[in-house]
């Protein structure tokens, strides 16, 4: 489904990462791949599962440091020529600022939460469009908390819900050349970031408790539709936020 494709992911943490199930089904479908790492301490964690997946490009970047961006672009455009897909699977948000009230959010912990979890999006993409020369996908994450409000998500509600509506703009402006965006919109798993959320073992349970399905997806099933939509088998589909949650979102 992806063979002779080239695709970047951003977001690996560790074997628990969304981003991890995403890259293994990309590699699975026959997808080369570039992988890339926060900083150092998280390098021992991604660096093996990038090894794993048979990543050609294995790289750092931090989101917030431009000369990270284009050295990396640059060496994906010297050693590829192109890039067909792209993942992006980040978000932060100070915890003083994610724990509190989104009413009592500092400015700066906003900002922060803005440029890591949605602008970035937008940057990696401005970077990889002149690459996406045949077309390509254009994927990122977001979570049901942009939709309704979610006890202990805090700010990070109205930045998932930024991203979202970038994606729809997104995908108007870069339509014309076949470039698709999508929002993949999980239910809950006990990622590293999730961890930060107060409370989120009790929000695991309840979606289990209350999905049609009585049960939480796995990173390997959104692998498969993160794959699928990485692929030219999903060409017209473009701006939506595709639930994959058991169903847990239609429930009231």
């Amino acid at each position: 489904m992806l063979q002779g494709k080239k695709g970047l992911v951003v977001g690996i943490a560790n074997d628990k990462s969304i981003a991890w199930g995403c890259a293994r089904a990309f590699h699975r479908y026959g997808a080369d791949l570039a992988v890339t790492w926060l900083n150092d301490k998280s390098e021992k964690y991604v660096r093996p599962l990038a090894e794993q997946c048979g990543a050609s490009i294995i790289s750092p970047l931090d989101v917030q440091d431009d000369r990270q961006i284009e050295s990396l672009f640059d060496r994906i455009e010297a050693e590829w020529g192109k890039l067909d897909f792209l993942l992006h699977s980040i978000a932060f948000a100070p915890q003083n600022d994610l724990h509190g009230r989104v009413i009592d959010c500092s400015r700066e912990g906003f900002l922060m939460a803005m440029d890591i979890s949605c602008h970035s999006f937008q940057r990696l993409a401005k970077r990889a469009e002149p690459l996406m020369k045949d077309g390509g996908a254009l994927l990122t994450v977001t979570y049901m908390g942009s939709e309704r409000v979610v006890d202990h998500y805090g700010i990070m509600g109205p930045v998932k819900a930024a991203l979202e509506s970038a994606t729809r703009y997104m995908a108007a402006e870069l339509g014309s050349q076949n470039i698709q965006v999508h929002a993949i919109s999980p239910g809950p798993l006990l990622t590293r970031t999730a961890s930060g959320i107060a409370e989120f073992d009790t929000l695991m349970t309840q979606a289990q408790h209350r999905a049609p399905g009585r049960r939480l997806v796995t990173i390997d099933e959104i692998g498969d539709l993160a794959a699928f939509l990485a692929s030219d088998r999903s060409r017209a589909i473009t701006g939506d936020v595709i639930h994959i949650d058991g169903g847990y979102h239609i429930m009231g």
